[in-house]
């Protein structure tokens, strides 16, 4: 059997601008199969990445052998494939060998259970070993059903991941093998490839700040008036301006998401604080995108202590809070600003106006309840629909993970800020 061949000290690293179609050679790639239906599109992975001039070698799970043979895949790769940590003919440490070896590492397909794993930081295989202990980017395709995709449990588990900084290549939705229909499905393979390989310069070089999150306004100790906004969308989107190339710095209300790994992160809690916090960094920006749900008023007066109820009714007094979207958008060299209306009725032509007004470069409109398939979105929900509208177009994402939406939006706002300014 050929042997392995490692250099622990002197890794092969990709370019990160060269974007021509032999973008791959000289890229170490790993590909770690798990055990799904999918698993027979592993074979096209690795032919489509040599076709790109990738060096390919194969870690598979034990039950992935259910789907495709080992056999295959090494005559495939040109390589032994690994699949048990404890027996080799070379080294006892070669995970970490192989993980020092990768230039980057693609779970392909990746079943709900290797992905707990992985964002549980257990290691009890090869695959999960790996991945913990590598130190190049992680790119993680899922497939499964799409009850097991929307499931909670699995949702939390790629937003622990995404908070990683590990890359997630969204699935597909269309027919599974079960005989359903839906998302979870793996991505095409030509697709997945080109994502995978596709470099981080869209935004390169660019300064990116994101509010995200809502913001909570003090009537008394115990009390505040808020909305339902989650973070997941800004978080979203900051997380892939990172992925383009951008230096990001992310302005968060209360959330219970996770830290996105590689940004500049700011916590606040009020309308004011994230106010100053934004003035304070937009004049070094390229780009701002307004994602958070700030609170349009505050109390006009604070209670030091809890307030009783003594009365059948209570009067609160309310004042307006900053705009921050308005005054970003007014200094006299503004970034880029993108705005966010959440709205539930007359959606284009209350998120037109909001454009109008604070003289915005875009904004991104979404009607808060349910979709037109009848699904939540907006607040809370981890799937949104959106409408983009500038100056002088409008333009409607359909329904789709937050995520997968996430990089759509952040390749329009990169393409619309390059045309701006190259006019």
């Amino acid at each position: 059997m050929q042997d392995w061949v490692f250099n622990v000290k002197i890794r092969r690293m990709s370019n990160p601008t060269n974007n021509s179609k032999n973008n791959a050679a000289n890229i170490n790639i790993l590909l770690g199969v798990c055990g799904g239906i999918a698993a027979y599109k592993s074979a096209d992975i690795i032919r489509r990445l040599q076709e790109q001039g990738a060096s390919v070698r194969v870690v598979m799970t034990e039950s992935a052998e259910q789907f495709i043979g080992k056999v295959t895949l090494q005559a495939l790769s040109g390589y032994p494939v690994y699949q048990n940590m404890f027996v080799s003919d070379n080294r006892v440490m070669e995970h970490i060998d192989l993980a020092r070896w990768a230039d980057k590492i693609l779970l392909a397909p990746a079943t709900a259970n290797s992905i707990a794993k992985i964002a549980n930081g257990q290691a009890d295989d090869m695959i999960s070993t790996l991945c913990l202990a590598a130190d190049c980017p992680v790119y993680i395709a899922p497939s499964m059903n799409h009850a097991m995709w929307d499931n909670p449990a699995t949702q939390n588990n790629i937003n622990t991941l995404i908070a990683r900084g590990i890359h997630i290549i969204s699935p597909d939705t269309g027919d599974q093998a079960c005989g359903e229909t839906g998302e979870g499905r793996l991505k095409e393979t030509h697709a997945l490839v080109i994502e995978l390989l596709s470099d981080s310069t869209l935004l390169a070089g660019k300064k990116v700040l994101i509010t995200a999150g809502p913001t909570r306004e003090a009537i008394d100790p115990v009390r505040y008036i808020s909305n339902h906004s989650s973070g997941k969308m800004g978080y979203a989107l900051a997380q892939r301006a990172r992925l383009a190339g951008a230096e990001v710095y992310l302005i968060s209300g209360p959330s219970t998401l996770s830290q996105p790994a590689g940004i500049h992160f700011v916590s606040v809690t009020t309308a004011a604080q994230m106010h100053h916090e934004v003035t304070t960094l937009a004049d070094k920006t390229d780009i701002f995108i307004g994602a958070a749900a700030v609170a349009d008023y505050r109390p006009e007066a604070y209670a030091d202590h809890k307030i009783k109820k003594t009365s059948d009714k209570l009067k609160i007094k309310l004042v307006k809070n900053p705009d921050i979207l308005a005054d970003v958008a007014s200094m006299s060299d503004s970034p880029f600003c993108v705005g966010f209306a959440a709205e539930t009725e007359n959606l284009e032509e209350n998120a037109k106006i909001k454009l109008t007004r604070k003289k915005l470069d875009m904004i991104i409109a979404n009607q808060v309840g349910k979709s037109a398939t009848g699904n939540d979105v907006g607040f809370n929900s981890n799937k949104n629909t959106v409408t983009v509208l500038t100056e002088n177009k409008t333009i409607q994402f359909s329904e789709n993970s937050k995520t997968q939406l996430a990089k759509q939006l952040i390749q329009l706002i990169a393409e619309t800020y390059d045309k701006k300014h190259s006019s």
